[in-house]
């Protein structure tokens, strides 16, 4: 059972950085990244704050020891940090009795669905800690505390889930803006291109070359991207084409994203109902059948959310790699369109290296976009923020 006033990851953290650092650096090293994120002294630490004050030592560590060595260390430290939170749940605090979380007025059919269930999650929140509170204060139920923690624990986590939906639906609708600005701006490329081969079949064909198939077609695909040009340029803003790529650049096998795994909502709901039935279970212990049916879901969750961490970094270092490989080639047409200028090229060939810049650029962005919001899921997962 947790005592109230226990932080075990404050303790878990001084641990390991006397181990490294000493007793007096170990706490001035927790002491200053409690200070420069505004913490209140009396904060209880979780698993994402100890990554923050670990990555604050790291970056210390790498100047007066080498490269080498921080990595490594951090590498280990977090990955046991990662096996204590399998076991460890965050000290919580119960709220004041009062209202469930506000709930919205009545609203006509049409609401947006996604605010649902952030609103039911942040209820369950809200009573899971009221629970929390009435169990420490009851007597006949203080064997139940631990199973209690998990149920705050797994409900904030479920929040956070959602909360980090919204975010990534924000940042998704972003996206898609300036990728469809970039296919619009890779469509007058290709609109200036067409109109300048036009015009040089229709000076073959007066000069009695056989291209008349060819210029049907080009004029055809002129009318085409005329009409896609019209429809979707009130649309958008031409500019958000020109927006610099975000190249990310990142180690995407830092072991902090080890934590996504015991800090996913279905594992900790999974803890919470293992806890549960081991309290109920009462002298049967781990023999219970419930018990261990608890625990084999537990399993499954944790696999499962293994599963999603290492597809979400699998499909992240894929966009990461294509993304180099795309930038490389945008940088490659830069300089030839910049060659042509100034050797003074012809129009047309001009163009044709244009509109291939448009396009690969275009490629690119997407490849940035994908990127940055699987790393943006992933440092959701183990932030502390």
């Amino acid at each position: 059972m947790t005592p109230v006033a226990s932080d075990p990851y404050r303790d878990w953290l001084r641990q390991r950085l006397s181990a490294e650092l000493g007793v007096r650096e170990a706490d001035l090293a927790v002491q200053g990244a409690v200070q420069r994120r505004g913490w209140t002294a009396v904060r209880a630490l979780g698993p994402r704050d100890v990554i923050a004050v670990l990555q604050d030592v790291y970056s210390q560590m790498r100047e007066n020891f080498g490269d080498a060595r921080a990595d490594k260390w951090l590498e280990g430290t977090t990955l046991d940090l990662a096996k204590f939170a399998e076991s460890v749940p965050v000290p919580a605090q119960p709220t004041a009795p009062g209202p469930i979380a506000p709930a919205p007025s009545p609203v006509k059919w049409g609401r947006r669905a996604h605010d649902l269930p952030l609103l039911l999650a942040r209820s369950h929140a809200e009573i899971a800690s009221r629970s929390l509170g009435a169990i420490r204060t009851n007597p006949d139920l203080l064997s139940l505390e631990r199973a209690a923690e998990w149920d705050v624990q797994a409900t904030q986590a479920e929040v956070r889930r959602w909360e980090t939906e919204e975010m990534l639906s924000k940042l998704r609708a972003d996206h898609a803006r300036i990728e469809v600005a970039d296919q619009v701006a890779a469509a007058v490329a290709q609109g200036d291109l067409l109109r300048l081969t036009v015009k040089e079949l229709e000076e073959a064909s007066r000069s009695g070359q056989v291209v008349s198939p060819q210029l049907a077609h080009s004029r055809l695909m002129v009318t085409q991207t005329q009409a896609f040009l019209e429809a979707f340029t009130p649309l958008i803003e031409l500019e958000d084409a020109d927006t610099p790529l975000t190249m990310l650049e990142l180690d995407l096998g830092n072991a902090r994203y080890s934590l996504g795994v015991p800090l996913h909502p279905n594992v900790l709901r999974a803890r919470h109902a293992l806890n549960y039935a081991q309290w109920q279970a009462g002298e049967a212990g781990e023999a219970s059948p419930q018990v261990m049916q608890a625990h084999h879901n537990l399993h499954l969750a944790q696999a499962e959310a293994q599963a999603q961490l290492d597809a979400t970094l699998n499909a992240a270092r894929t966009h990461q790699a294509t993304l180099r490989q795309l930038a490389a080639q945008v940088e490659t047409l830069e300089r030839r369109a910049l060659q042509l200028t100034q050797m003074g090229g012809d129009p047309l060939s001009l163009a044709r290296v244009r509109l291939e810049w448009r396009q690969v650029r275009t490629a690119a962005r997407v490849q940035a976009h994908r990127l940055e919001e699987a790393v943006r899921l992933l440092e959701a997962l183990v932030s502390e923020h």
